[in-house]
């Protein structure tokens, strides 16, 4: 058996040793180095370990960066890096929420707590690691939408993709064959699908007109992309929202008893945490005065009997010191806009108004005292701390009761929410409060192991219990407590944010971006048209989706209907028998012709060959054009 083996010669360089094969030398075969003997590798894996790849350089070096930091897949790396790093702000009691507690965790945790503040655990979303990721989740973002909308730009601007070859091959394809007595050329033929396809919202263009195969080539759907910049342009929009909000924003609460006015300054909240470049300049004094604060309690369901249904504070406010005085109502999930902020109604409760009188006679302390809700019915806790009591200092803890019932084994409850039988029922302590030391107290809880109790029903001299108008004498002459009656409170939130408008914008925009993505498809069309050699004019159309689109045989179909219509020819796929050329017969076969015995022959035009959907549905009709 003889084997024949072709040898491409080459010319010698200049100055360069002949080439084996030239000189008559054996040359080793391509098949391998098994065949060419051991070392015929060795020159190659000498070349690759004497290879010196150039340096990057500084410029390189920071291109080839920019280039990692602004590529879609870093961005998600940093966007799940940030929800990582936000994980330790729940963990962890957080320093601008309340650095009481942050205090007293560091205290309970001598051997970690100074490590965790010394990495800002305690100060997370302020934290110099968690900016850092923030912002360069920011820089990415933007690196990744200005080329894409740049090229995209370009796109738009530039025309359709050529005319395909061979339409055939495309996942949709068709064809229609116009009648001769229709007196349509191929030039208007392609004319008037131009049209039809501009009004379905194609973007034409018409190639060769006047030549023998007009074709065209239409475009739609660019919105897809559109939305998908919106969505991430949005996003970005969004975060620079929310850094605003943190930056320059400030919120906190108060509690307000009827009577009690509320003015915009950092000593009127009870508790205020601020943006981080905050600046109190920013605060505008108005004013609001709690008037008066109604409840509305459910007395006709047995179910829910005695819930609270309605909610509702007359208040006074005033935008300015020197603006007039305006009446509102704050009620829930309908907040009060002054000065930039809103003011959200939030809790609610009783504030038994009393008078303590130290040893002397002297009134060391007189007002409305917030009770804290612990239960049903408006059961809940009061503590009354008396520092200016002489000559020891004064403390009361105990509850309150709005409706008080009392068991057979001498236990108080609440029965009702309602203001029928107010009660207050304490123990008396005195002592050093532990306020002079600078110490951060809760005012709600009272310790009590540094105190010395006076009254309390474990001793002799019983609890103190109290009814509106009454005055009970405190023991070895510490001095007296009276109940004067009962006022109304509620909790208010204020919020600054001059990005939250915003970041809703933002976020609606971002939606719509996304949904228009999703439901707008990138569609391209191609028409080509033809005459036969006896009179008809040939059309054939493929289309081919940028992507998934699962609605493009939909589309195909509508394209054929509307060709069809315009042309006035049968869309419908017609009986093959038909022995005579009629417009349905001609649209169903395309590219075949009719002998007068009714067998369909191949078409004597050359072009007419291209109309045959030979490869229509095969796998290469799945490949891109």
């Amino acid at each position: 058996m003889s084997e024949r083996v072709n040898v491409k010669k080459k010319s010698p360089a200049p100055g360069s040793t002949p080439d084996a094969s030239v000189s008559g030398e054996s040359v080793p075969d391509a098949a391998g180095p098994d065949a060419a003997g051991p070392d015929a590798g060795k020159p190659i894996a000498a070349g690759k370990a004497e290879a010196v790849l150039p340096a990057l350089g500084p410029l390189g070096t920071l291109r080839w960066a920019w280039t990692q930091l602004t590529s879609m897949r870093t961005a998600l790396f940093l966007l799940l890096l940030l929800a990582v790093a936000a994980v330790p702000g729940s963990l962890f009691p957080q320093r601008p929420a309340n650095p009481s507690i942050v205090t007293q965790y560091i205290k309970d945790h001598p051997d970690y707590g100074k490590i965790l503040d010394s990495v800002q655990l305690y100060d997370v979303y302020s934290s110099a690691w968690f900016s850092a990721i923030y912002i360069l989740l920011f820089i990415s973002l933007i690196g990744c939408v200005i080329p894409r909308a740049i090229a995209h730009y370009k796109a738009m601007r530039s025309q359709p993709p050529r005319t395909p070859a061979r339409l055939s091959r495309l996942p949709e394809y068709g064809t229609l064959v116009i009648p001769a007595d229709a007196g349509i050329p191929a030039s208007q033929a392609i004319t008037d699908a131009a049209g039809l396809l501009k009004k379905r919202g194609y973007r034409v263009d018409v190639r060769d007109r006047d030549g023998k195969r007009p074709s065209l080539g239409a475009e739609r759907g660019f919105l897809r992309e559109v939305g998908n910049l919106l969505f991430h342009t949005s996003l970005i929009g969004v975060l620079v929202a929310v850094a605003v909000g943190g930056l320059f924003g400030y919120s906190g609460q108060r509690i307000l008893v009827e009577g009690d006015t509320f003015v915009n300054t950092l000593v009127g909240y009870d508790q205020f945490t601020p943006g981080t470049n905050f600046q109190s300049s920013q605060l505008q004094p108005y004013s609001v005065q709690l008037d008066k604060f109604q409840i509305t309690f459910d007395r006709e369901s047995k179910g829910k009997f005695g819930q609270p249904i309605n909610f509702k504070a007359d208040v006074t406010t005033k935008e300015t010191p020197d603006a007039p005085a305006k009446k509102e109502v704050l009620k829930v999930n309908d907040p009060l806009s002054l000065g930039g902020t809103s003011m959200y109604l939030t809790g609610n409760g009783y504030a038994p108004v009393v008078t303590v009188r130290d040893g002397a006679g002297n009134v060391a302390m007189q007002g409305p005292v917030v009770a804290k809700l612990q239960g049903d019915n408006y059961y809940s806790s009061v503590v009354v701390k008396v520092p200016d009591a002489k000559p020891e200092q004064l403390a009361f803890a105990g509850f309150f009761l709005p409706t008080a019932f009392v068991t057979d084994q001498g236990v108080s409850f609440s029965g009702d929410p309602e203001l029928i039988n107010p009660q207050l029922t304490l123990n008396s302590y005195y002592g050093d409060l532990g306020l002079n030391d600078g110490s951060p107290q809760n005012v709600f809880e009272l310790d009590v192991r540094k105190l010395t109790p006076l009254n309390a029903r474990n001793l002799d001299t019983k609890g103190i219990v109290l009814t509106p108008g009454t005055t009970h004498t405190l023991p070895d002459g510490k001095g007296s407590i009276s109940f004067d009656g009962v006022k109304r409170y509620v909790g208010v939130d204020i919020h600054h944010n001059p990005g939250q408008l915003y970041a809703l914008i933002f976020a609606l925009l971002a939606v719509a971006g996304l949904v228009t993505s999703l439901y707008v498809n990138r569609r391209r069309v191609w028409v080509r048209t033809g005459t036969h050699e006896d009179g008809r004019t040939m059309v054939e159309y493929g289309l081919l989706a940028r992507g998934e689109d699962h609605r493009l045989a939909g589309e195909a179909a509508a394209i054929r209907s509307l060709l069809a219509r315009g042309w006035d020819v049968d869309a419908a796929v017609s009986d093959s028998s038909q022995s005579a050329p009629s417009g349905g017969a001609d649209n169903d076969r395309a590219g075949t012709d009719v002998s007068g015995d009714g067998q369909a022959q191949a078409p004597t035009d050359p072009h007419a060959t291209d109309f045959i959907p030979s490869s229509a549905g095969s796998p290469e009709s799945k490949k891109d054009q």
